[in-house]
């Protein structure tokens, strides 16, 4: 059996954890948004699964009218800075643009941050609050689904308690994505932009332990949202598996995140300086795991895909990203054992076309895919999930559960996707629990 081990030197050259993507200036902005052709129809519009109303925002933007495009965007997204960074453009709106057939595409998404960046700095608009009078509504989790549901509700009149188990809101935002490609200060920006439409969040509060949903129906909540997403990350069993040095990569990120923020010490963090790393999965969370154990001083980072290189659940911007920053493939590997010596991790056999070898690394993050935590449905009574821990939910009303009153949406309901197809889940259950509640009411009353 073949042992290959890294022979490269590790580079002092430091990758920071500064915003890759400055964005652009505001001249830099309004040039941009007079290159759109204004198309009378607008394939951008169709292709944003939250359906954004792309070139009235960027029509305004061509004017200089920054204001008015923020307004345009808010009708529709409660989230924009996030989403100008880190959604998937050229899948969607960018993907769909007319002059992207000529390699002209307009960048919508860093339009749309732009708007976002320049409202949040210059304060030029406020949303209004409206009176919290149609109903009282519960939300579980403050990742992209809780925070959609939440800010949609309360421009509609709701009253709307967020409940987040860690000590502030974000979810995934904040400890999934690293500061690279989503600055925390960001997020802040945008829940505190939620908070000031009149939404409450209940921090450090574990739902199914802390509070459980029957509790929250006898203090008066007329619904519940669940966006919890997908909280167990997925393990990979094989011999070896009890020795030190496998961590899950959203464990990892988390770590990096905490310790960026000065909450956790450096020890803390189970990246060190100078380790070889293996990463074994080829999605977004395993580019942004593998880009910041480079970060964090590794001397080489591998990932190791059992497909092929056109096979990658990764965005094209994220893998390639990597690839420039020093991340090395390892393409059609199946991991098939995990090498130790006295109980540590010293590589990993893998099986290719050619055979088997063994990979050397003291580290292996594991980014396999993730699944439903069963804390909240476990401690509830008439929630159902299909044999792999998803909630189901129904059509009418929209995203409710098979309990009267508790709805459901985003990746707790279905496979893990990105922010704005989480999004796009949450804005059709808010209408389902507006109509729920509406309805509850006029029974109630008759």
């Amino acid at each position: 059996m073949m042992i290959i081990n890294s022979n490269s030197n590790f580079d002092e050259k430091e990758l920071t954890f500064d915003e890759i993507d400055l964005g652009f200036t505001t001249k830099e902005a309004i040039a941009e948004a007079r290159r759109c052709l204004n198309c009378a129809k607008p394939h951008c519009r169709t292709g944003c699964p939250i359906e954004n109303n792309i070139p009235a925002f960027i029509q305004a933007l061509s004017k200089g009218n920054i204001g008015e495009a923020r307004e345009i965007i808010a009708e529709r997204s409660n989230l924009p800075a996030v989403c100008g960074r880190v959604c998937p453009h050229e899948k969607q709106c960018e993907g769909h643009c007319v002059l992207a057939k000529k390699q002209q595409g307009i960048n919508i998404g860093k339009l749309e941050r732009f708007i976002a960046d320049f409202d949040a700095e210059m304060h030029l608009s406020k949303d209004k609050m409206p009176a919290k009078t149609k109903g009282k509504v519960a939300v579980v989790g403050s990742g992209p689904a809780g925070l959609t549901v939440a800010g949609d509700l309360a421009k509609k009149g709701f009253n709307v308690v967020v409940f987040e188990a860690e000590s502030e809101p974000g979810g995934v935002l904040l400890y999934g994505i690293p500061e690279y490609r989503l600055p925390k200060e960001v997020v802040r920006q945008e829940t505190e932009r939620i908070a000031c439409l009149g939404v409450t969040f209940m921090s450090n509060c574990l739902v199914g332990e802390t509070i459980t949903l029957d509790q929250m129906f006898e203090q008066g909540f007329d619904a519940i949202f669940i966006g919890t997403g997908t909280a167990l990350a997925r393990d990979l069993i094989l011999p070896g598996r009890e020795q030190q040095g496998i961590v899950q990569a959203a464990y990892f990120l988390r770590t990096a995140t905490l310790y960026n923020e000065g909450k956790i010490d450096r020890k803390e963090v189970p990246v060190n300086r100078g380790d070889e790393v293996l990463l074994i999965g080829a999605g977004n969370v395993a580019m942004d795991a593998a880009r910041t154990a480079l970060r964090l001083g590794a001397s080489k980072v591998t990932v190791v895909y059992r497909r092929l290189e056109s096979e990658i659940t990764a965005l094209r911007a994220e893998y390639e990203g990597a690839v420039a920053e020093g991340v090395t493939f390892r393409w059609q590997t199946s991991p098939t054992r995990f090498v130790g010596k006295n109980g540590v991790i010293t590589g990993l056999e893998v099986t290719t076309t050619e055979g088997k070898s063994i990979l050397a690394a003291n580290k292996i993050l594991l980014a396999i895919g993730s699944r439903p935590a069963a804390r909240i449905v476990s401690t509830t009574t008439g929630i159902e999930v299909n044999p792999a821990g998803y909630v189901l939910t129904k059509d009418r009303p929209y995203g409710m559960t098979t309990r009267k009153g508790v709805f459901a949406g985003g990746d707790v309901v279905h496979q893990p996707a990105t922010v704005v197809l989480a999004m796009k889940e949450a804005k059709l259950v808010a209408k389902g629990i507006e109509a729920y509640v509406e309805a509850k009411k006029l029974l109630d009353e008759c």
